[in-house]
This record gives structure tokens, sequence and C-alpha cells, in this order.
């Protein structure tokens, strides 16, 4: 079992990453983050993707759906985002949330990889 700053630690070192950040949904508020730059402000993006979870949280209420997000992907022009939810004991209402520079990444081995850090976090 890993501790929230272990699992930053390895989110920070997957290909591409610019940073990492782990989230509390229901404030807002960054519990961690490692990385980031000029660019990307982790406790901006930590604010701004609550709103994100929160609107798909609504709008999969509102459309009678019972699953679970695993997570969303936002891709940009030079960057992927991706949010994953947290599901294991003590991590409800959190998320991790991983920057990604797209010419230096695989996402599919980047969602794998945050698959099994949600796995090992222990909060």
């Amino acid at each position: 079992m890993a501790n929230p700053e272990t699992s930053l630690k390895e989110a920070a070192s997957i290909d591409g990453a610019i940073g990492a950040a782990l989230v509390d949904y229901t404030s807002g508020m960054a519990l961690g983050t490692i990385g980031g730059n000029d660019e990307l402000d982790l406790n901006v993006a930590a604010a701004g993707n609550t709103d994100v979870v929160r609107a798909k949280v609504r709008a999969m209420e509102m459309l009678g759906l019972s699953d679970e997000i695993e997570d969303i992907l936002i891709t940009l022009g030079g960057q992927y985002h991706l949010i994953r939810l947290l599901k294991g004991r003590g991590t409800n209402g959190l998320f991790l949330y991983l920057a990604l520079d797209k010419n230096r990444s695989n996402l599919a081995m980047a969602r794998h990889r945050l698959k099994k850090i949600e796995e090992e976090l222990e909060i």
C-alpha cells in the first residue's frame, strides 16, 4: 500500500507527465501536488477539474445512469488531462489528476499506470 506522497511521485514518473494532483472534489482542494510549470498551476487545475467531475456526476444522475466513472479524458492540442475517480477504502470524493505531454506519452499506458496507482493508494 502506498501513501498519497508516494502515489503522486509514481504518477509523476509516468512517461510524458507534466504534473499530478490528488484532489478532494467535495471541496475542490488539492490534497497534494507534484510537478506543474508556469503554464499549469496544479491548484487551479484541481479546482477547475472539480467542476468537470461534478458536472459529469450530475449529467449521469440526470440520465439515470447507475454506472461508475472510471476516468475522464480531456484532450488538448498538446496535452492530455486525465482524471481518475478513486473508489478504494477512504478515497470517496477524491480523484487523481494527471497532465501529460501528448508528444511524450502513451495514453493507454498512462491510464493503466494510474489505475495501478489507485489500487495501491491508501489514505
